[in-house]
């Protein structure tokens, strides 16, 4: 289901980030059995100020596993009218360079010049995690730009624990929402498709999160 990360890839990226200093839910959703344990070691601060219950278990989510499957697939093999690999390689190796503030800032800015379009439309169907490529090709709705941007920071050697897309509620709106939280020396930045630039979590206050998760596990989040 995902690639293994290099080692040296992780460590570069988390080197150059210290010279730098600067969506539909699961229907239930419990504090999974191992959440004392996690809750007492956490490595980032909690996001918006709830508490975080954390498990590896990812049986819960078979539409994030699906769209990590797919795009692992479509780098392997895919057929050119569905996947623009060479443009997704250009993307990635004209941000390579960059320090990491820099990296986040453009995938942020350049996945956000896609516009939105609800599941429905592209889809056919009420919720559909798509992958960077049917992203690129399709648009999406906010877990697809989510996805998009989490992908192209892994591709740019991002630690996956360093990352989460969480899901949440805005309540601004009262509606379901979706975004991308980048942690950087232990601070939590937030790429919205709803916010032109990267912002501080903490800067956000309407926003209360649902769960969070990556390739590694998932977040319950309570308040």
């Amino acid at each position: 289901m995902r690639r293994a990360l290099r080692g040296r890839g992780r460590l570069g990226w988390l080197r150059r980030v210290s010279r730098t200093a600067a969506i539909a839910l699961p229907l239930v959703l419990s504090p999974p059995p191992e959440a004392a344990a996690a809750a007492a070691v956490q490595t980032y601060p909690a996001l918006f100020g709830t508490h975080e219950f954390h498990s590896s278990n990812l049986s819960l989510f078979p539409k994030w596993r699906g769209a990590l499957d797919r795009y692992h697939a479509e780098l392997k093999s895919c057929a050119a009218n569905l996947c623009d690999r060479e443009g997704w390689r250009a993307l990635i190796n004209r941000l390579r360079d960059l320090d990491p503030s820099s990296q986040i800032a453009e995938v942020n800015r350049e996945m956000n010049r896609m516009p939105y379009i609800v599941d429905s439309m592209g889809w056919g169907v009420n919720d559909y995690w798509a992958t960077p490529f049917e992203f690129l090709r399709k648009s999406g709705d906010c877990e697809d730009y989510a996805i998009a941007k989490y992908l192209a920071l892994r591709a740019l050697d991002v630690p996956t624990e360093a990352m989460r897309i969480v899901v949440l509620q805005d309540l601004n709106l009262q509606l379901a929402h979706a975004i991308l939280v980048v942690y950087v020396d232990g601070k939590a930045l937030v790429l919205d498709n709803q916010i032109r630039s990267v912002v501080p979590a903490d800067s956000i206050h309407h926003y209360q999160p649902i769960y969070s998760v990556n390739e590694d596990g998932w977040w319950l989040h309570r308040p």
